[in-house]
C-alpha cells in the first residue's frame, strides 16, 4: 500500500472515532513517542545516559530552570558526571567538574560553536555584524579591537572616573540622597545595575558619552537586558511588549552612539586614546583588510558595556548582601582601605590603582563571590561535528548542544571545602585552587592561559575567555573600596542574604533585596 493510501486509511479511522477518543489520541501520542524515543536511546551505548522525563518536549526545563546546581547533583549521583537531559527540544550533554572544563572549552572551534548556540539570544540586544552574529576568527579581532581600552594605563585613568560617579550616586540616587540623609535602606537590584552602568559608561565611553547616561538612558539598556531571559533563547522573537522594548532599546542606543561616531567623523575629532569609542573607531579594521562599519561599531559598544554590567551589576549586588550580615569582615576590609590610603593622608580623593592592588582583602571579597555566584550558571556549545567524550565510548552528535556548568564546581565541597560559607580568606593562600597551568594560546585578541582544568572559572576559558576581567576586578575594586570608606550596612531586622533567583540568564539575588546603611565617620558627603 502506498504511503498517501495509508495516510488517507489513517485519517480516516481518526475521523470515524469519537471526539474523546481523538482528544485521547492527539494527547496521549506525543507521550507515547516520547517514552518509546528514550527506550530506544537506552539503547544506544555510544550515547551518554539519559535523565528521564515524562513530558515531551520541555524535557528537564523545570528542575534545570529552578535550581541548576541541585539538578546537575541529582543527575551525577545517578548517572555520573557525564549525562545528558532534554531542554526545550535541545538534548543538552553535561560534563561536570574540570574535565568537563577542559573537554568543552577547549573543543576545536570546528567541533564546537558558540555562535551556533547564542546569535538567536545576542543578535537582537547587540545588533548585526558583531560578538556572535559574525563568524568566530571575526569575533576574536572585535575582541582584540576592545582590548585596546583595557590597558593598565586605561585602568590608572578609570579608577577616578569611576570613584567620582560612585559618589555622584550616592547623592543623586533616591536610594541614598546623602547630603541630607545620615541613613537609609538602598534596595541593591536597583541600585546596583544603576551604578555599574554609570560607571563602566563614565570610564569606558568617555565623559561625551556619559553626560546623555541619564536614569531614562539606563531604563533602555534594562529594557535591553531583559532580552537575555530563557524564553527569549527559545523563541527569540514574539510579538510580546518586552521585545519591542528591547528591540526599541537596541535601535535608540546605537542610534545615540552613532550620532556620535558621525559627528567625530565629521569633525575628525578622533583620539584613540580618549576613550573607547574612539578606539574603535581608530583600530577595527580586520587582518583581511576589511573595515568594522560605524553601524558595527556602535553595535560592539552596546555588546562590550552589556557584557561587563551583567557580571559587575550582579557581583557587586552580592558581596553587599553578603556583607551586610559580616560586619566583622566589613571592619577588615575598612582597616584595609584607610591603611593603604594613609600614607596619601588617609582621603578617598587619592584612591588609585595602584592603591587598589595593594588591598588583597579587597580582590579577595570579588574573588570568592564570584566563586559562589558565578554570573552565568550555564556555559553552552552547539556541536558541529560528532565529538568523541574523552577517555568513553560516547559520541556526541552533531546538532545536540554541549554544557559546562564553572558554577556547579565553584560551589562544590569536592573542590572548596565548606563551599557553602563565605569566606574570602580561603584566597589568602589559594593560588593552587586557580591554577590552569602556565601553557598560554591567542585566539586572535592576546595570550590567554591555555588550560581550563582549574574549578574556578568565573571567566570561563578558551576562545571565549571573557576579555573584561581585569576592567571588572578595577570597577568592582572601587565600588567595595568606596562603600566600606563611607558606608556601614546591615540588614534589616530578621532579613537575611538571600536564596539566588536562577529564572533569568544571570544568577541574581531573590527580592527583597535591601540593607540598611548608615554613614562612617570618614564619609566624604
Amino acid at each position: 500500500m502506498a504511503l498517501a493510501d495509508l495516510a488517507v486509511t489513517a485519517y480516516t479511522s481518526f475521523t470515524a472515532l469519537t471526539l474523546l477518543q481523538q482528544i485521547s489520541i492527539i494527547v496521549f501520542t506525543p507521550f507515547v513517542y516520547n517514552i518509546l524515543w528514550q527506550l530506544y536511546y537506552s539503547t544506544r551505548k555510544d550515547r551518554v545516559p539519559l535523565v528521564f522525563y515524562w513530558i515531551p518536549w520541555v524535557g528537564s526545563a523545570v528542575p534545570y530552570g529552578m535550581q541548576p546546581y541541585d539538578f546537575f547533583e541529582s543527575c551525577r549521583a545517578k548517572h555520573g558526571d557525564v549525562f545528558a537531559f532534554v531542554l526545550l527540544g535541545k538534548v543538552m550533554t553535561v560534563y561536570l567538574g574540570p574535565k568537563g572544563h577542559e573537554f568543552v572549552l577547549n573543543s576545536k572551534g570546528a567541533s564546537v560553536s558558540a555562535e551556533e548556540a547564542y546569535k538567536h539570544l545576542t543578535t537582537p540586544v547587540f545588533g548585526k555584524g558583531v560578538i556572535y552574529d559574525c563568524s568566530n576568527a571575526r569575533l576574536m579581532e572585535q575582541k582584540k579591537f576592545a582590548k585596546y581600552a583595557l590597558t593598565k594605563d586605561s585602568f590608572i585613568n578609570y579608577v577616578p572616573k569611576i570613584k567620582e560617579e560612585i559618589l555622584d550616586y550616592f547623592v543623586d540616587s533616591e536610594n541614598f540622597k546623602m547630603k541630607g540623609k545620615n541613613s537609609g535602606i538602598a534596595n541593591v537590584m536597583l541600585t546596583q545595575p544603576e551604578l555599574t552602568i554609570f560607571t563602566a559608561s563614565r570610564s569606558l565611553m568617555g565623559d561625551e558619552m556619559r553626560k546623555l547616561f541619564d536614569a531614562s538612558f539606563a531604563q533602555l539598556y534594562s529594557d535591553l537586558d531583559k532580552g537575555f531571559t530563557p524564553i527569549n533563547f527559545v523563541f527569540p522573537n514574539l510579538p510580546l511588549p518586552q521585545y519591542r522594548k528591547r528591540d526599541e532599546a537596541q535601535r535608540k542606543i546605537s542610534g545615540t552612539y552613532m550620532k556620535l561616531i558621525n559627528q567625530r567623523r565629521a569633525t575628525g575629532d578622533i583620539d584613540p586614546q580618549r576613550d573607547l569609542i574612539d578606539s574603535l573607531m581608530t583600530h577595527s579594521t580586520y587582518k583581511d583588510g576589511v573595515k568594522m562599519t560605524d553601524q558595527e561599531i556602535a553595535n560592539l559598544l552596546i555588546g562590550v558595556l552589556m557584557g561587563g554590567q551583567h557580571t559587575s551589576a550582579a557581583t557587586s549586588a552580592w558581596f553587599l548582601l553578603h556583607l551586610a550580615e559580616r560586619p566583622e569582615l566589613q571592619e577588615e576590609l575598612y582597616q584595609e582601605v584607610t591603611s593603604v590610603l594613609a600614607p596619601k593622608g588617609g582621603k578617598l580623593e587619592d584612591l588609585s590603582y595602584d592603591d587598589l592592588q595593594k588591598m588583597p582583602l579587597v580582590t579577595n571579597v570579588i574573588k570568592e563571590t564570584l566563586r559562589i555566584h558565578m554570573p552565568l550558571h550555564s556555559i553552552f556549545r552547539k556541536v558541529m561535528k560528532p565529538l568523541v567524550v574523552p577517555n568513553t565510548k560516547y559520541v556526541v552528535p552533531a546538532g545536540h548542544h554541549v554544557l559546562v556548568s564553572p558554577g556547579y564546581a565553584q560551589t562544590n565541597d569536592k573542590y572548596f571545602p565548606n563551599a557553602a560559607k563565605f569566606d574570602p580568606h580561603r584566597w589568602d593562600d589559594a593560588s593552587a585552587q586557580t591554577s590552569t597551568g602556565d601553557d598560554t594560546i591567542d585566539y586572535g585578541f592576546g595570550a590567554v592561559s591555555k588550560g581550563v582544568s582549574s574549578p574556578y572559572l568565573p571567566f570561563g576559558g578558551g576562545r571565549h575567555r571573557c576579555i573584561g576581567e581585569q576592567f571588572a576586578y578595577v570597577q568592582l575594586g572601587t565600588i567595595l573600596a568606596t562603600y566600606v570608606f563611607n558606608l556601614k550596612w546591615t540588614f534589616e531586622e530578621g532579613a537575611t542574604v538571600p536564596d539566588v533567583d536562577y529564572t533569568s540568564m544571570v544568577t541574581l539575588p531573590q527580592e527583597p533585596a535591601k540593607i540598611k546603611w548608615v554613614k562612617r565617620e570618614t564619609c566624604v558627603i
